[in-house]
């Protein structure tokens, strides 16, 4: 049969969305994403006719594919995914997870009116600060505090409000670039601040600082290196020394902190890390840090400090186009109240007890996911515990080398690319590594229940080959 006639042989669009399949498809999804799945399905086997491929089709096949469209269509772009990376605080996949109370929380607020800005109490508008600056201020030990969309909203904020036409004298090792391209001097320009920068990449003295101090300085600012460390001959000027010349000349001093520790993580084995109430107690009129980092929050730049400065920034006109919708907003005063117990926020909240789950812990769980996972794959693969490590990730603790017990899978019938493509794209998506030939996953970042889908997953991978 020639070109012609196959492609006067495709099935028409109304006759295909009579099919049972189809009908039934339309019942469960949208009439019209059907349609044009169905007409997709049609269109791309024209295609091939027209480009002189082989195209072997009928009304089943067609069906087939156009269903294929549709539900691929109909699935969400945002949808869950297991992590077993051992990355703790992973950005590409959505940074810290929630604990049950923020999840609670946040469930309760979207789905009902809400307090955002009313006062209960006098019948007014209300402010939205009201619902987290408390709670900032009780487990930093700030005079006051405000939260927005981010920690790079939050530094764009602070210099803007604190240094526009002014100067903001910074170190030169701390012009730091993080995730995005988000630089330092970018955020100054942006501010309307201009940027001083003293010192050298490794040393930079207090007499640097002082040097550079002019009527024109509006700010002097130290950015912790949260997500790098500069090592071997270094020198940096301490908080409290900065505070200490700052308050000499009249100029406030603001520590970009990043990681947003509450807790001390250093009896956990982890590395020393400053905690946003270190930085107060060292006399920072403003500090600011990630909610969904090491905080273990929803994406967030909580600001704290002096309440002279903080009062002044709720005034500047980027403090609405910043603030934190309700939704993020219940998550983060359920996170931070469960730092008020910092006990049971060590239990509860997801990124710190991966953080300082134990090593014998996680080793012991890595053993049972080996037997398990032999169980119900038979000898599809090669299965082995062994020592490793995590990391912290999300810019944070980069030295931290976590001890952890991995489960690495070499596969008997396939590559381990094609195995690692397999968890990806199946249904949970897995996210695992693939080192020195073997697909590897850690334990540490796997929820309980979630080495049960894992396992689940992997039988049904053995079973197709």
């Amino acid at each position: 049969m020639d070109t012609r006639k196959l492609l006067r042989s495709l099935p028409k669009t109304d006759e295909l969305l009579k099919r049972a399949d189809l009908v039934g498809l339309a019942q469960t999804l949208p009439l019209p994403v059907v349609t044009d799945a169905v007409r997709d399905a049609v269109e791309g086997v024209r295609v091939r006719l027209l480009a002189g491929e082989e195209a072997v089709f009928d009304d089943d096949s067609i069906a087939a594919d156009a269903i294929s469209l549709a539900q691929d269509r109909m699935r969400p772009s945002l949808r869950p995914v297991i992590n077993a990376t051992g990355i703790i605080v992973h950005t590409n996949l959505g940074r810290s997870r929630l604990s049950e109370e923020a999840l609670r929380a946040v469930v309760e607020v979207a789905g009902n009116y809400s307090t955002l800005e009313y006062d209960v109490e006098s019948g007014e508008r209300g402010s939205r600060h009201v619902h987290v600056e408390r709670l900032i201020c009780d487990v930093t030990g700030a005079e006051a505090a405000m939260a927005v969309n981010n920690n790079a909203a939050a530094v764009l904020l602070a210099i803007a409000g604190l240094a526009a036409r002014k100067e903001a004298i910074v170190s030169r090792g701390q012009q730091v670039e993080i995730g995005g391209s988000f630089r330092i001097p970018d955020v100054m320009r942006q501010s309307g601040a201009k940027m001083v920068e003293v010192g050298a990449t490794n040393k930079t003295h207090l007499a640097d600082y002082e040097n550079a101090i002019t009527p024109k300085t509006g700010l002097l600012l130290k950015v912790h290196s949260s997500n790098f460390r500069v090592v071997g001959f270094t020198e940096e000027v301490s908080l409290a020394d900065l505070v200490a010349l700052g308050a000499k000349h009249g100029v406030p001093v603001y520590e970009d902190q990043g990681s947003g520790v509450l807790i001390d993580l250093a009896p956990y084995g982890l590395p020393d890390e400053p905690t946003v109430r270190s930085s107060i107690e060292a006399g920072a009129d403003l500090v600011s840090v990630s909610g969904d980092k090491l905080l273990g929050g929803p994406q967030a730049g909580i600001l704290v400090g002096k309440k002279a400065v903080l009062d002044r920034l709720k005034k500047h006109p980027l403090a609405r186009a910043l603030r934190l919708d309700k939704m993020t907003l219940a998550a983060l005063e359920a996170t931070l109240r469960l730092y008020l117990d910092p006990e049971r926020a060590l239990r509860e909240i997801p990124t710190l007890r991966m953080l300082t789950e134990s090593s014998e812990s996680v080793s012991a769980r890595a053993r049972v996911l080996v037997d398990r996972i032999v169980e119900v794959t038979g000898d599809a693969f090669w299965v082995a515990a062994m020592p490793d490590v995590s990391r912290a990730g999300g810019g944070a603790l980069p030295l931290a080398d976590i001890p952890t017990t991995i489960v690495t899978l070499s596969p008997r019938t396939m590559g381990a690319n094609d195995l690692e493509s397999a968890l990806r794209l199946g249904n949970p998506t897995i996210v695992a590594r693939i080192r020195d030939g073997r697909v590897v996953l850690d334990p540490r970042t796997l929820a309980l229940h979630e080495a049960d889908l894992v396992v689940a997953r992997l039988a049904e991978i053995a079973a197709a080959e």
